[in-house]
């Protein structure tokens, strides 16, 4: 039995990873934004701390309650917080860049700092982040969630190297177009939903299970070797061409 914390755990992958983690008789705390949407979850196992990611007392405090949950260790912290904003940087003013960057890259950081500043006292843990293949594959209107995106993924490098004598494992998935609310301005339209299925060799969208199954191995199951990387779950889109 570990103990994980899930920050951004209200969001569809959080969810089911919450889901995943509990099956397996572990202890879960959750950072969410909307404590509505984890009734489903069984409260014996469940520690819920609600707000804003970017609140680093708050991220502090769902670490303490992570650590108080289990044995006093916190054996993984999943950052699952992200936005939607695809549009033309010359429709989009240094305001929403700015939120985007906060959504997405300050938060992670905040987790990052607040969650390996206590695994370092208490002999390391795993640490996964969420990216995009827009971290790495230039994508028409996506200039905003890039370079947050990209930000995030350099930031597991160097935590990775970072943390790597000191037993913290600093890792990120960077899913595609995935079957989540987040995505539904892409998906609900047919056209526009074509044409992304377009642009992936395997010719469909990832399904949201897929990416929650990665982040537990990557928690409770990976070899103790890998870290620093970036696992691209997006049916070939930023490596392959068919």
């Amino acid at each position: 039995m570990g103990s994980f914390l899930l920050v951004g755990g209200s969001s569809d992958i959080g969810l089911m990873l919450a889901e995943k983690l509990i099956q397996r008789g572990d202890n879960v705390t959750l950072l969410v934004r909307d404590e509505s949407r984890i009734a489903s979850l069984p409260g014996e196992s469940v520690q819920v701390l609600v707000g804003d990611a970017n609140d680093e007392s708050l991220v502090l405090a769902a670490v303490q309650s992570c650590l108080s949950s289990g044995d006093g260790t916190i054996d993984g912290v999943a950052h699952l917080v992200g936005s939607f904003a695809v549009r033309p940087p010359h429709a989009m003013n240094k305001e929403s860049f700015q939120e985007v960057l906060s959504t997405n890259l300050v938060s992670a950081f905040v987790t990052l700092s607040v969650a390996c500043k206590q695994m370092l006292r208490t002999g390391g843990g795993r640490v996964v982040f969420t990216s995009s293949v827009a971290g790495s594959l230039g994508l028409v209107n996506h200039e905003a969630i890039s370079a947050a995106k990209g930000g995030v993924e350099s930031m597991v490098r160097s935590a990775a190297a970072t943390y790597s004598k000191r037993g913290i494992r600093v890792n990120a998935v960077a899913p595609g177009l995935t079957e989540t609310r987040l995505s539904s301005p892409i998906i609900s339209s047919e056209a526009s939903k074509d044409a992304a299925v377009g642009m992936i060799p395997l010719k469909r969208i990832n399904k949201a299970e897929e990416v929650a199954e990665t982040m537990r191995w990557l928690l409770t199951e990976a070899p103790d070797n890998i870290t620093g990387q970036v696992f691209h779950l997006d049916g070939g889109m930023s490596n392959v061409r068919s």
